[in-house]
């Protein structure tokens, strides 16, 4: 696999249903590339949420989940004495894939961003930037705008269109081509910065 970056844009990525009938999802990125479910190291992508239903298990999986637009939802796990509202946008929480979680719509379809982690082979984390930021500058990641335009050299980029890659190869910061304004128009980026190594194994915040 070619250390460069690779360019994806959501709109043009085919939506799998699932299939309980419940959603879809939209792959950004998968580590090998082309593994299955079972055998991927690391996995990006973005899921739209439109009935109630439980989530899949992933043994041996780190899940991060956040909220990029719609009411939200509630993810439970009587068991384990999980209730959490996942109603805040960009606001990721991480739970263990293994654990058996419901998922609630708060309203009507929800879209969230989805990060997994093998354990033992990847660690790292979703986060929300305003700033720039180097796609290349980690052994492996994804940026991907949420809101504003952004540039990287002669790039522009807008919501939903991004670069992933899977070994270290910096060539410049992508910036935001707006001021820095607040509130719900403030320009922010989703990255997600990707080192091998051991990933704690993290409970969903309650």
């Amino acid at each position: 696999m070619t250390a460069a970056l690779q360019w994806f844009d959501l709109s043009a990525i085919a939506p799998t249903p699932w299939k309980n009938g419940g959603g879809d999802t939209r792959e950004l990125a998968c580590w090998p590339p082309g593994a299955g479910m079972d055998a991927f190291e690391w996995r990006v992508s973005v899921a739209t949420i439109a009935a109630p239903g439980p989530f899949s298990a992933f043994q041996g999986v780190q899940r991060q989940i956040m909220l990029l637009d719609g009411a939200g939802v509630r993810l439970r796990a009587e068991d384990e004495g999980i209730d959490h509202a996942l109603d805040e946008r960009w606001q990721p929480v991480a739970f263990a894939g293994d654990q058996a979680i419901d998922c609630i719509p708060l309203g009507g379809a929800s879209t969230d961003f989805n990060l997994m982690l093998r354990h033992g082979r990847w660690q790292g984390a979703v986060q929300v930037l305003q700033n720039a930021c180097v796609p290349g500058s980690t052994p492996a990641g994804l940026c991907m705008v949420l809101s504003g335009r952004w540039h990287r050299g002669g790039e522009v980029f807008g919501p939903g269109q991004g670069l992933w890659w899977a070994a270290a190869a910096p060539a410049g910061a992508c910036a935001s081509l707006q001021p820095q304004a607040g509130g719900t128009d403030a320009p922010a980026i989703a990255w997600v910065a990707l080192v091998p190594g051991f990933q704690p194994n993290r409970a969903l915040a309650q």
